[in-house]
């Protein structure tokens, strides 16, 4: 499942990043975004949603949401 079918609160383990963009996976990784790591979905706007990785919150839009895979 990816990241925008998560439920809101629900704590996530990322499985994989799945894009074939160089740029975007390090992107997620200088966020703490890679394999095994935990992530909370905290809220959903139109198009973005608020994940918490870590201790930080960060903005992501759909397209983003979509490369990344939980279980």
């Amino acid at each position: 499942m990816n990241l925008t079918n998560a439920i809101e609160g629900n704590e996530y383990i990322i499985q994989s990043i799945e894009t074939d963009d160089e740029e975007l996976n390090s992107f997620l990784f200088s966020l703490g975004c890679y394999s095994g790591e935990r992530i909370t979905v905290v809220s959903r706007r139109k198009g973005t949603m608020v994940v918490s990785i870590k201790d930080g919150r960060y903005s992501i839009d759909n397209q983003l949401g979509e490369a990344i895979i939980v279980e």
